[in-house]
């Protein structure tokens, strides 16, 4: 479903983002575009802005200057939730903790947004919620509390969650934060693949570089409120900047 988008335009489009707070300047002319169906991950360090970009894209923050454009529709003009709304219909987000309803089982907290937004029966929602369990490796835990969960399992109920309304964007907060290196293997494992099945266009906001490296169709690297570079990932490995390679290889 298109929405009557040109297929040809960037799917995202960031044009001279500015942001500071308390004339310290986080953002300082941010430029990117992300194309139709790629998976780009923006790499940055602490401190580097990328958080505070994801805030602009996805409507937290106000930006001081320059724009974002989502499926031709520029998101930074928006100024109320029913602006937002259309937008939200297509666009899917993994929060950094996963942001689960502790008094909800998995089984609630995946049909909320379907409960919300459609107009499916409760069997119907049943269905859809043990395939998307499927789709992302758990089996029949519906029941379970997001307590009893392990923090990759619930990350896995959160990103079940996400597509329930089958995004055709997904913006992830930093989705290996706080997990061993094993389990965020496996939710590397599990984002590529649903790019695959499902043709999802994604932002990923890391500082994992192996994620990156596992993922990305292309990598953007956010420096000191700039973009320093965007390529495609074999290309990133074999950068001669010395910024990119202290970033990368320490």
């Amino acid at each position: 479903m298109n929405y009557g988008v040109d297929e040809q335009e960037p799917v995202i489009r960031i044009e001279g983002i500015g942001k500071a707070f308390g004339g310290m300047e986080v953002l300082s002319g941010v430029d990117l575009i992300v194309h139709r169906g790629e998976t780009l991950t923006l790499l940055g360090g602490s401190g580097s802005g990328k958080s505070v970009l994801l805030g602009i894209m996805i409507g937290l923050l106000h930006t001081d200057r320059g724009r974002v454009m989502i499926q031709g529709k520029e998101v930074t003009a928006f100024r109320t939730e029913s602006e937002w709304k259309e937008i939200w219909t297509r666009v899917g987000f993994l929060f950094q903790g996963a942001a689960l309803f502790d008094s909800m089982s998995v089984r609630d907290n995946i049909a909320f947004p379907l409960e919300i937004h459609t107009g499916l029966n409760r069997p119907e929602i049943d269905e859809k919620v043990s395939r998307l369990l499927d789709m992302v490796g758990l089996g029949e835990i519906q029941d379970k509390m997001p307590s009893e969960l392990s923090g990759g399992m619930q990350k896995r109920v959160a990103l079940a969650r996400t597509i329930a309304l089958e995004p055709e964007i997904i913006f992830y907060d930093e989705p290996t934060t706080g997990l061993d290196p094993i389990t965020s293997d496996t939710i590397g494992d599990l984002i590529r693949d649903l790019q695959k099945r499902l043709t999802i266009t994604s932002l990923i906001v890391t500082h994992d570089i192996r994620l990156a490296f596992k993922v990305a169709d292309r990598v953007s690297m956010l420096h000191e409120g700039k973009i320093l570079l965007t390529a495609p990932i074999e290309e990133i490995r074999e950068n001669p900047d010395p910024k990119v390679r202290e970033f990368l290889y320490g």
